[in-house]
């Protein structure tokens, strides 16, 4: 009998692990402007324009990763988590994640001024980012974590990033690749821990379906966020 239900779990949490992984046909390295940007098909400006919206999507990460912690009163996850604030934020002015994406920036042409005071930044990107912070703020702590499965899918998209930018954008500094480099290990190691949150505190029907619901969302927020940069730089 013991037996019978530990294979019976067994079984349902890689059904719920499998309907999460399917998302990855809804993630945005599926996108038209994301395909051409790794086929070596877009423009300067349309570079740009990517770098500087994207860049509010990253520096919101840590109030996102925030939010979470706040929302969350697992201490043990808690000393996990808190490890992707300082991936984002450094220990100190030059280091971590935001700080490498304004480096990217400079390699792509950009200033770190422009960047920093939202100039390029078109208003479906502000929404979609914005809509992503509230939802970590507001929902149920293990939904968000939930939400933050996209990493899933994040390491074979940066390995593709990183050589789609060598080959056919060598105008930008190799240096300036940093953050995508750092993240081939810090996506792993992230997605690792946030699978293992949600599959012990998704045991039942409905919360499974909440927490795929959750990445769905989460699906729609980088999806829009490419829908909005496409249409403000066709060309």
């Amino acid at each position: 009998m013991t037996t019978g239900t530990a294979t019976t779990a067994a079984t349902g949490a890689a059904d719920f692990v499998g309907t999460l992984r399917a998302h990855a046909r809804r993630y945005h390295d599926q996108h038209p402007f994301h395909v051409r940007m790794n086929a070596g098909r877009l423009s300067r400006r349309q570079i740009r324009g990517w770098v500087a919206n994207r860049f509010y999507y990253q520096e919101n990460i840590p109030r996102k990763d925030a939010a979470i912690l706040a929302n969350c009163p697992d201490v043990e996850v808690r000393r996990r988590w808190i490890r992707r604030i300082v991936d984002h934020d450094g220990r100190r002015a030059g280091e971590g994640g935001i700080d490498a994406w304004l480096r990217l920036g400079e390699a792509a042409g950009l200033t770190r001024a422009e960047i920093l005071d939202h100039r390029h930044l078109v208003p479906g990107v502000r929404f979609a980012v914005d809509a992503y912070v509230t939802f970590a703020r507001t929902r149920p702590w293990v939904e968000a974590v939930a939400s933050s499965l996209t990493e899933l899918f994040a390491p074979d998209l940066m390995a593709a990033r990183l050589a789609a930018f060598e080959r056919w954008y060598p105008w930008i500094d190799p240096a300036g690749l940093a953050y995508f480099r750092a993240r081939l290990d810090q996506a792993p190691r992230d997605c690792e821990h946030a699978l293992e949150v949600v599959t012990a505190h998704c045991r039942s029907a409905e919360s499974q379906a909440r927490a795929v619901d959750a990445l769905s969302f989460k699906c729609d927020v980088l999806w829009s966020l490419m829908d909005a940069v496409d249409q403000a730089y066709p060309e």
